[in-house]
C-alpha cells in the first residue's frame, strides 16, 4: 500500500489512527481517507479510531445494524454509536474500514439514570402542565416543555413531515410519538441522524413509552427521552434527559 500503509504495518495490532491510505482491492487505486469528526455529547471532537493493519472489507450488501460502530470519547468516557467508516472508490466499489473495538473499562461503573441537581444559569419556575386529551395536546405539551427548558422559537409543521420531526427551533429538533405505540429503535436512530446532519440537539417525547432496545440505543447516542402521561407532565426516562432538565437549553 502507500507510505501511510507502511507506517500502519509497523504498529501493534491494537494501534489506530483517524486517517489512513486505503487501497481498493478491485482496481488497486490508493485513496487517502480521514474519518469524519463529530461532536460528542460533551462537546469534544470524536472520530472512529481506524485499525491501521486491518484491510478494508468490500461492501456488497447493507443492513441497518451494520451501519454503526461503538466509539468511546477519550474526554468524558461516554460510549456512543457512530456511522461506520466507508470509502467509495471511483471504480464503483464501496469499502468498509475496520475500527478498533471498544473494550469495557476496568473498575465499577456508576449506576445509570441518576437525577442530576439543577444547574441552569437562570432558575426556572415549576412547569405548569395542562391535561392531554388529543394527539394535538401531546405535541403542544412537548413544545411548551421545550420552551420551559429554555429553547426558543419552537415551531410545528402544519402536517407531520416524512422525517418525523414534529418540532424544531434554533439548534433543536424533536419527535413526538402521540399514539399508543411505544417509540421504536428506528424512531430514535432516525431522529439522531437528523440531529447529527443539522448539528442540532434532538429530543424525543412519547405518550406510550419506549421499546427496550430504543431506550438502550438512546442512551448510547445520548438522546434525551421523555415520557408523557394524560396529566401533561413530561418525565425524563434516561440519563441524557435528566442532564437536559438539570442544565437547561443554554448549556446543551
Amino acid at each position: 500500500m502507500g507510505e501511510g500503509a507502511g507506517k500502519g504495518a509497523g504498529r501493534g495490532a491494537d494501534e489506530w489512527a483517524t486517517s489512513a491510505v486505503v487501497r481498493c482491492p478491485v482496481c488497486l487505486r490508493e485513496h487517502a481517507y480521514t474519518a469524519t469528526v463529530l461532536p460528542c455529547a460533551c462537546g469534544a471532537p470524536l472520530a472512529p479510531p481506524l485499525l491501521a493493519d486491518a484491510p478494508p472489507v468490500l461492501l456488497t450488501r447493507r443492513s441497518w445494524s451494520d451501519e454503526w460502530v461503538t466509539v468511546r470519547c477519550a474526554s468524558c468516557g461516554r460510549q456512543g454509536e457512530w456511522p461506520r467508516p466507508e470509502l467509495g472508490c471511483s471504480c464503483g466499489t464501496v469499502l468498509r474500514l475496520a475500527v478498533r473495538p471498544v473494550a469495557d473499562p476496568a473498575g465499577p461503573r456508576p449506576p445509570a439514570h441518576i437525577p442530576l441537581p439543577r444547574t441552569a444559569a437562570t432558575p426556572r419556575p415549576a412547569f405548569r402542565p395542562m391535561p392531554i386529551r388529543t394527539a394535538v395536546d401531546v405535541v403542544s405539551t412537548a413544545a411548551r416543555y421545550l420552551e420551559w427548558l429554555g429553547f426558543r422559537e419552537i415551531a410545528q409543521p402544519q402536517r407531520r413531515p416524512a422525517s418525523g420531526i414534529d418540532l424544531h427551533g434554533p439548534g433543536l429538533i424533536a419527535a413526538v410519538e402521540a399514539t399508543t405505540r411505544p417509540a421504536a429503535l428506528r424512531d430514535i436512530e432516525c431522529l439522531w441522524l437528523h440531529g447529527m446532519n443539522s448539528a442540532a440537539v434532538c429530543v424525543f417525547f412519547s405518550l406510550s413509552g419506549y421499546a427496550d432496545d430504543a431506550r438502550t440505543r438512546a442512551d448510547a447516542l445520548a438522546v434525551p427521552l421523555f415520557a408523557l402521561d394524560l396529566t401533561g407532565v413530561p418525565q425524563p426516562v434516561n440519563g441524557p434527559a435528566d442532564e437536559l432538565v438539570s442544565t437547561g437549553a443554554a448549556q446543551t
